[in-house]
């Protein structure tokens, strides 16, 4: 399997490839037909020519058509190939290499002829598209495999970091003195934090959850921490009404590592107000969103304290859901730091 996918392999890959084709075309009977040195100048022409072929359908057709779910333009394209490269054939035997055809063979059936380049050409073209699937096949379960292995790994951090006991613990506090001030209050607060553990319970083993679940997951994460810090605020800006935005599915806790960063470096022990500003939106099938918070100007933070085990995570798993199809830029200013994330949906 390793041989067949991967770079370390792909020159002996080919090397192989070539030297079983060409003994392929030499077991062949066509050759022959031609007298003296010709017979080889044959023979490396039509080597040429399908071995161009094949290269055209394992490096052009069949990513850019088969992979793309493509297949009746597949099929013309690779039958127009075909056609193309059995008249070069042709033609090529009779205007270079027909004064030495053996003088016995001349009359054979040019349907003939074309009937044995046929059969020749259907195995080898099948053989080389049935590998690049497979050679897919292989990459795709890799990347899977790696993917479930990098979610768990992210589910038990999670579950070991996110909602620890101290959390637990100032907000029960909080819960406990709004009772007595403001039951009221205390009851919506209640309602949140358990909205906010259902989530993580029963959401987050999902493979995909509704965006709109995502926002309101960030929302109560977000009015739990406004309750803990009185110079706190934030704003989530996504149309929560729209009917993309209620449609799309995402998959969980996509957005959370970010939200939590932004929570932790917005703190300023200046009592000076600090803010979170979340926008989210949807157009022609993008997801965009963006996360900023405010800094001390006066406090000197690094990139490296944005650059963690749990930023390492969630771009690792960006790549490994989306490929080279997202893109994510992490700006740090003077005042701000900002969050830019697109991905497809």
């Amino acid at each position: 399997m390793d041989f067949l996918v991967e770079d370390r392999f792909k020159v002996r890959r080919h090397l192989l490839f070539l030297i079983f084709f060409f003994f392929l075309m030499y077991s062949a009977r066509f050759w022959h037909w031609y007298s003296g040195l010709y017979q080889y100048y044959v023979l490396l022409f039509v080597y040429v020519v399908l071995i161009t072929m094949v290269y055209i359908n394992i490096y052009v057709l069949v990513p850019k058509f088969f992979f793309k779910t493509r297949y009746i333009t597949y099929l013309i394209l690779l039958l127009i190939m075909g056609v193309v490269g059995l008249n070069m054939i042709s033609y090529g035997f009779k205007f270079f290499f027909g004064d030495f055809r053996v003088e016995n063979i001349k009359k054979e059936s040019e349907k003939a002829n074309l009937y044995e380049g046929i059969l020749m050409c259907i195995p080898i073209i099948m053989t080389t598209t049935t590998v690049k699937l497979l050679q897919k096949w292989i990459t795709d379960t890799k990347r899977l495999t790696e993917l479930n292995n990098l979610t768990l790994q992210m589910e038990l951090n999670e579950l070991r970091n996110q909602i620890n006991p101290h959390f637990l613990f100032n907000m029960l506090n909080n819960v406990k003195a709004l009772t007595r001030t403001d039951p009221e209050k205390a009851s919506a607060v209640i309602v949140k934090l358990s909205e906010f553990l259902r989530y993580q319970l029963y959401e987050n083993g999902e493979e995909k959850t509704l965006l709109i679940s995502e926002i309101d997951f960030l929302s109560n994460f977000l009015n739990l921490e406004k309750i803990r810090r009185e110079n706190f605020s934030f704003t989530i800006n996504a149309e929560t009404e729209n009917r993309t935005i209620k449609s799309t599915f995402i998959p969980p806790n996509l957005f959370t590592t970010f939200v939590e960063n932004a929570v932790k470096h917005s703190l300023d022990i200046s009592s000076k107000i600090c803010y979170v500003k979340i926008d989210i939106s949807v157009e022609n099938k993008i997801l965009y969103f963006t996360c900023t918070n405010s800094m001390n100007p006066s406090l000197t933070v690094s990139n490296a304290n944005y650059s963690g085990l749990g930023l390492a995570n969630i771009k690792r798993r960006l790549e490994l859901l989306y490929g080279n199809t997202f893109s994510l830029e992490i700006t740090s200013g003077e005042k701000e730091y900002t969050v830019n994330l697109k991905i497809p949906v």
